[in-house]
């Protein structure tokens, strides 16, 4: 049977688990490489401290190149789905080339804008004269691997859907490896500091694109690579940016709210506030990033089921990825408020950030357990295609609830209304996207009623001319 078929014909909970799995390891071997050059770069002897909130100012510009990657690689790889689900493999090719041409264009622009504009763009974001520095340093290395980590992630979604999760996966748990060894030789054994850090992150990027350009240049593929489909169609770039512009908005929206925070922050805490939101943003990564590689072990699946109006599949399908994304994160919830010292002891063991960071991440994940309806709601929405929705729901979840409140409350309770910004958003809008959610999968009940109805019809209507054609014989005879 085709590798994209079972899709529709396979359990749901083994597919679940077939595209999941391989994924959550992926999205986890990815925030490595963020996670990993924190804990390094925290504990650098003697300027740990200013360094990670160096790091922690040059966060909206990674967030920005990976808003661009999630464009391209989910927009991607959510046509993909849909196509192979109406049957239409030559449409699902093309997209192939079209995403390689679009992540070399776009990562040379945002590699020449970074660069000649770091210094006013790092001030801008929350930068001080302790910290720019450490800020630039690292920055300005990263940017240079910019088409490299858009290469690597946006096909590593496409190679998910074109049936190969488990390639996907082990391609980047040979990146994240290799990050982990070289920073460790960078920064303690050449001693290279930050920067040591961010030759290592874009020499990984750089062995993840080649391996996942070789997936597709050997031939090895489902779906076929050909050098035509490099050429740009216009119908195709609309239709990625489409689907993709709704997680392209929330990532970009997300990095808004990491400007509008750090400057908060510096206000409202000094620069060690930043690197608090620094270390907090990488544990909160930790238990967020299976959420998103549910997220992309579903779509597919969703996608696929939804094209080929298998609707109460698609449902099931999420249903699953909730109740396993509400167990992770309650787990999550847990060790976060019981044991918040021993997971920040990995990032910095300075006692003044240490305690701004115990204060901070027990308020800043807070709502936790439930944001789950609303991260793989989204996702959801965007998965069968509603871009429109899937875009509100994520800005809303971002900007139209987060920034005010992050830009008000610090005015009436100092720092601790920066922590809580998210909190309060992230109840709101998951309450929001469970109205939503709960309309739209409730509709799938009249569909298959319908459906049903409609069989029942075709079978009586059958048993009925079976019985009529039985009896003219019988009264032949």
């Amino acid at each position: 049977m085709d590798s994209q078929q079972v899709l529709g014909t396979e359990p749901i909970r083994k597919l679940l688990l077939k595209y999941s799995i391989p994924a959550i390891i992926g999205m986890l071997v990815n925030a490595l490489y963020n996670v990993v050059d924190r804990i390094f770069i925290g504990n650098i002897p003697g300027v740990g401290p200013l360094a990670i909130t160096g790091l922690g100012i040059t966060m909206p510009i990674m967030t920005i190149i990976l808003a661009f990657g999630m464009l391209i690689g989910i927009g991607t790889a959510t046509n993909i789905s849909i196509k192979l689900g109406q049957g239409k493999k030559e449409e699902a090719q093309k997209l192939i080339g079209n995403a390689m041409t679009l992540a070399v264009i776009i990562g040379f622009i945002l590699t020449f804008i970074g660069i000649a504009f770091a210094d006013k763009i790092l001030i801008s974001f929350g930068a001080s004269e302790s910290t720019l520095i450490y800020a630039k340093d690292y920055i300005n290395v990263i940017l240079m691997g910019t088409i490299f980590n858009l290469l690597a992630f946006s096909l590593n979604h496409s190679i998910r859907a074109d049936g190969s999760p488990k390639i996907s996966a082990g391609i980047m748990v040979v990146g994240c490896v290799t990050n982990i060894v070289l920073d460790a030789v960078f920064i303690f054994i050449f001693n290279m500091g930050i920067k040591g850090a961010a030759y290592a992150t874009i020499t990984s990027q750089a062995i993840t694109a080649i391996l996942t350009l070789n997936y597709y240049l050997s031939g090895k593929s489902n779906l076929k690579f050909t050098k035509s489909s490099l050429k740009l169609e216009k119908k195709l770039i609309i239709s990625v940016f489409a689907i993709g512009l709704s997680p392209f908005a929330m990532q970009l929206a997300a990095s808004i709210v990491q400007v509008i925070s750090n400057n908060a922050l510096k206000v409202y805490g000094g620069d060690l506030a930043i690197g608090a939101m620094t270390t907090i943003s990488s544990i909160s990564m930790i238990f967020l990033m299976p959420i998103f590689g549910l997220n992309q072990g579903s779509q597919p699946i969703i996608g696929f089921n939804y094209g080929a109006k298998k609707y109460l599949r698609a449902k099931k399908t999420y249903l699953a990825s909730l109740i396993a994304a509400t167990i992770i994160l309650l787990f999550g919830t847990i060790i976060v408020q019981l044991f918040p010292q021993v997971i920040i002891g990995l990032f910095n063991r300075d006692e003044e950030l240490m305690s701004i960071t115990v204060s901070g991440i027990r308020m800043y994940l807070l709502m936790m357990p439930i944001v789950g309806i609303s991260i793989t709601g989204s996702n959801y929405i965007q998965s069968i295609g509603k871009a429109k929705i899937a875009m509100f729901l994520s800005l809303l979840r971002q900007v139209i609830l987060l920034i005010p409140i992050i830009i008000i409350l610090p005015k009436f309770i100092g720092l601790n209304g920066v922590w809580l910004a998210q909190p309060i958003s992230d109840f709101i809008s998951t309450f929001i996207t469970g109205i939503i959610l709960f309309i739209e999968l409730k509709s799938y009940n009249k569909i298959s009623k319908v459906g049903y109805e409609s069989d029942k019809k075709d079978y009586n209507k059958n048993i009925n001319t079976e019985f009529a054609i039985e009896s003219d014989t019988k009264d032949l005879r």
